[in-house]
């Protein structure tokens, strides 16, 4: 096992161990006091030259706009393909020919358009794209 080596012992003889002119290593006097102390907020002096920036002021730091909510997708070509598993589950039902979804039950958004379709599917969805429902409409299905 190897052990990291103290900072005083590989400093010896370096006078200011690593930390510039001897008056370094002192404290918060060596910077002007701690944070903002000493710019000048409290009292009526000549402002600072870096109240300024923006990125000085309050708020700018720790503010992160709220996220946007991704919608879920599906392409029409993989519903097609599992279709046959989601009847299996009792998600989805088939009459005569015809499936019937409600993509909202699995948590789905949005019908995008992508691969075959191979059934007659009647979907309720609450967004889908132009593609999805030529698709869908050419082998006589229907959205909702």
């Amino acid at each position: 096992m190897r052990f990291k080596k103290k900072k005083v012992t590989k400093m010896r003889g370096s006078k200011t161990h690593g930390y510039g002119s001897k008056k370094k290593h002192r404290g918060a006097g060596n910077r002007g006091g701690r944070g903002r102390a000493g710019s000048g907020a409290k009292a009526d002096q000549k402002k600072p030259s870096f109240w300024k920036d923006k990125s000085w002021r309050y708020g700018i730091y720790g503010f992160k706009p709220p996220k946007q909510k991704k919608p879920r997708t599906i392409n029409v070509g993989h519903l097609s393909d599992i279709i046959d598993t989601l009847v299996e589950k009792g998600i989805a039902k088939l009459e005569k020919d015809t499936y019937h979804i409600d993509l909202s039950k699995i948590g789905i958004d949005k019908l995008l358009g992508g691969g075959k379709v191979t059934k007659k599917i009647i979907i309720k969805v609450k967004e889908y794209t132009d593609s999805a429902k030529e698709k869908i409409e050419s082998l006589g299905g229907s959205i909702q």
